[in-house]
């Protein structure tokens, strides 16, 4: 279960992802708060002012029905009626403006919860955890964003000292058999697409005890995995030729080996980290060529989320993280920023799961073979354009990467993005075939 929240933590909380979204934006000058119009990234300074507006409008607006505190804020930053090509048109508050507006919001978020004194009402906690990951959502992308757009790594994402620790080769065998897939009732907060959890039946297999490596997958490449349709599915070598793609994002050829562009530098590819920044057809191209599959959502869950002893059958057993159901520290999973992808797939022992998966949380997320649909009995949620536009065109990731928040991670929860993204902080593991 999802800790419960006293207004104290809340508020802890609440500090926290504003001092992050303030961090992530730090220094950036008008130009690069604007930037260049692509399809994958938002202009950062409409997109903090859309953090703002979200906050604002479900709590402030919705649960007290206040008059918005910017009063075209609406036709600015409603991210269901202004289309992602118009966001760089609009006549947005300076850096400053944007800025005031954002902390202003903050600031009566909190005198709101100073008011309710010792206890947060029920109706109201709903609205505060979303707004709260909805923040912690688009720190992550503001934390992409800036590698896209090669900008000096945050303050919040400095590079760390770590100790090599080397891969993880091997299988985790899964027992299979009747599994809860989805958030289990008892859970404090849950997005809609979790719910709820219902049986599945799984056939014994075989994943990954880790993500695949940069060094297995250069291996891929300097097989001219790129250049060999056999590798691809039509919809991949239609994306790999469109994007003229012979190796991953951010990867480049230096003498025999390789590098890698990590925000604004260049550094040599650290062979046992996860592979990073790689799109949904390049890992089943990877795939095909190692003779292994993707996991299903489910089988990642399972592995992930099981008692050895049951395999789940027992709703009661089901793990929230894959260690237990205890909150993550820095001794289980790569979060919060810390690590900007440096840590080799071997550490994090802390962090198994009950089968022996090292580093499902945390690091990277993990494409899944899995389009993302409802689950039975689906409802939307307040937020009714969260989940239902994307069914059916994006595919499920599961996991969590290094920039995503601790508090924003757990075993159910179902990211999505489209088959060619490769800007986000995703990879995958395998099962095997």
């Amino acid at each position: 279960m999802v800790h419960p929240l006293s207004p104290q933590t809340l508020l802890a909380h609440i500090d926290d992802t504003h001092a992050r979204i303030r961090q992530l934006v730090a220094g950036l000058d008008q130009e690069q708060m604007i930037g260049p119009r692509l399809p994958e990234v938002n202009p950062p300074l409409w997109e903090t002012g859309h953090l703002a507006w979200f906050s604002e409008r479900w709590i402030l607006r919705h649960l007290d029905g206040r008059a918005p505190l910017l009063p075209q804020a609406d036709a600015l930053y409603d991210s269901s009626a202004i289309a992602h090509d118009r966001r760089w048109d609009l006549p947005l508050p300076t850096i400053t403006g944007t800025l005031a507006y954002f902390d202003s919001v903050t600031d009566a978020i909190r005198q709101r919860l100073y008011s309710h004194g010792g206890e947060i009402p029920q109706d109201d906690v709903y609205f505060y955890r979303l707004a709260l990951f909805h923040q912690d959502m688009h720190a992550e992308a503001l934390t992409y964003t800036r590698q896209t757009l090669a900008y000096r790594a945050p303050p919040s994402s400095a590079a760390v000292a770590v100790a090599a620790t080397g891969p993880l080769p091997g299988d985790a065998e899964i027992p299979g058999g009747r599994f809860m897939l989805g958030a289990m009732p008892d859970q404090a907060f849950a997005f809609d697409n979790e719910t709820e959890a219902h049986p599945v039946e799984l056939a014994p297999f075989r994943i990954a005890r880790a993500p695949v490596t940069n060094a297995e997958y250069a291996a891929f490449v300097d097989e001219r995995g790129y250049l060999r349709h056999e590798f691809w599915d039509d919809a991949g070598w239609r994306w790999r030729m469109q994007a003229q793609a012979d190796a991953p994002r951010y990867w480049s050829r230096s003498g025999g080996g390789w590098t890698l562009r990590r925000f604004d530098r260049w550094i040599p590819l650290p062979p046992d980290v996860p592979v990073m920044h790689v799109n949904w057809h390049e890992a089943r191209a990877w795939c095909r060529w190692a003779g292994r599959r993707l996991p299903t959502e489910a089988e990642w869950e399972m592995a992930a989320a099981c008692e050895k002893t049951d395999g789940c059958v027992d709703p009661e057993r089901k793990r929230l993280y894959p260690w237990g159901n205890d909150p993550a520290t820095a001794a289980h999973a790569s979060l919060d920023g810390a690590a900007p992808g440096d840590l080799d797939v071997a550490a994090l022992a802390a962090g198994d799961s009950a089968f022996g998966c090292r580093q499902m949380l945390g690091s990277i997320w993990e494409w899944t073979e899995s389009t993302f649909e409802p689950y039975p009995g689906f409802s939307p949620g307040p937020y009714r354009d969260y989940s239902a536009p994307w069914f059916g065109t994006h595919k499920v990731l599961k996991g969590g990467s290094w920039a995503t928040t601790a508090r924003l991670a757990w075993n159910s929860w179902r990211n999505f993005f489209m088959a060619s993204r490769n800007d986000i902080f995703a990879g995958f593991r395998t099962c095997a075939r």
